[in-house]
């Protein structure tokens, strides 16, 4: 028996299996016009292979709550009924397969207006048309290329909670089964957490109970559109990977936050590391990060998906065989293999499902 082909509920919801895709933006909506930030056939077949290949949850992409939370301007988005409604095309073929459909909800902040990967990925200029003015927790830039962000208002951080709210209801009616706050990587949530990057000295900075107002704030107004049976993610980076006495996030914060996302009705927590110092130095190996998932599972009891060069089949089933974390979440492997879960199942003796289309194969 292979513990990473059983299947795992989630308040009303039974996700088939424990390999799931992570989100990974692809840089390829209409970066302007009526289109601006609808998925395309692009993500469908993106979406669509995934979901034949085995996938047992299929997380979009992080999608914009707002044009300017866009990492670049060619990043999906929900801040639109038209965007939502592009949606379905992928919800429902995905639902259609059994598998269940997530959406990652983000604000980029002050990583925002940058190029697509394959252009440089380099800040974009704040007079090239195509950019926008930035904002974030604290007038702090990312980087020196970065445009220095202006420092939110409490009652701009109360409309960007709304904006949450409001694409979550958006992503319900697109057909969507789970929703992840995007906490990580050095976006505008994470950004508010680190005191690397948060320097506030209102209700919003200084201690750790500031710092994570705006989190929870996130979480709360989501919760309370989101359906009770339906689960909702959180995703966060465990660490800065700053060097010892240097104020940044720590595991041991991670897991203080694990605490308080579970009491505000979080169901699961994603667990990533780093992209909020653009040259801290990341030890990345196989399963590098496996065990800040491990430690919140530990301490808390809260769900935990462990991501970050999780490769080999065996490896995977180690990690939700031995309770380390609860599902894997696989990016660049994905990209590399769509079957992965299809050959991983071969290799643990597993069983999944194929379409009937492809049975004989």
């Amino acid at each position: 028996m292979s513990n990473l082909f059983e299947p795992l509920t989630l308040r009303g919801l039974t996700i088939p299996n424990r390999v799931w895709m992570a989100p990974m933006c692809q840089y390829s909506a209409a970066g302007e016009g009526p289109d601006t930030g609808a998925p395309n056939d692009w993500h469908f077949q993106h979406l669509a292979a995934r979901a034949v290949g085995g996938s047992g949850l299929i997380l979009t992409e992080a999608s914009a709550v707002a044009p300017e939370g866009r990492i670049s301007p060619y990043d999906l988005g929900i801040w639109n009924d038209r965007q939502a409604e592009a949606f379905r095309r992928s919800t429902g073929f995905l639902t259609s397969q059994g598998v269940v459909p997530g959406i990652q909800l983000a604000h980029a902040g002050r990583k925002a207006a940058t190029d697509a990967p394959w252009s440089g990925g380099s800040p974009i200029d704040p007079d090239d048309t195509r950019a926008w003015p930035v904002v974030g927790p604290s007038a702090l830039p990312f980087s020196g290329a970065h445009q220095t962000p202006d420092e939110l208002t409490t009652d701009e951080i109360a409309a960007i909670v709304g904006q949450f709210a409001d694409a979550a209801r958006r992503a319900l009616t697109a057909g969507f089964k789970v929703a992840e706050v995007h906490g990580a990587h050095g976006y505008l949530i994470h950004q508010f957490l680190s005191p690397y990057s948060n320097t506030r000295t209102d209700s919003y900075g200084g201690p750790l109970e500031n710092r994570m107002r705006f989190a929870l704030e996130v979480v709360d107004a989501v919760r309370a559109v989101w359906p009770e049976d339906l689960p909702l993610f959180f995703r966060s980076s465990a660490t800065d990977w700053l060097d010892e006495g240097v104020a940044g996030w720590t595991g041991d914060d991670n897991v203080r936050l694990a605490k308080e996302l579970q009491a505000h009705g979080v169901d699961l927590l994603d667990v990533s590391t780093g992209g909020n110092v653009p040259d801290a130095t990341i030890p990345a190996a196989p399963g590098f990060q496996v065990p800040f998932a491990a430690a919140v599972r530990e301490q808390t009891g809260l769900a935990t998906a462990a991501v970050g060069l999780i490769t080999d089949p065996h490896q995977a089933e180690e990690v939700v065989s031995t309770g380390r974390a609860d599902a894997v979440l696989l990016g660049r492997q994905l990209l590399r293999d769509p079957y992965w879960p299809r050959h991983a199942a071969a290799a643990l003796g597993a069983t999944l499902p194929s379409a009937p289309q492809y049975a004989r194969a």
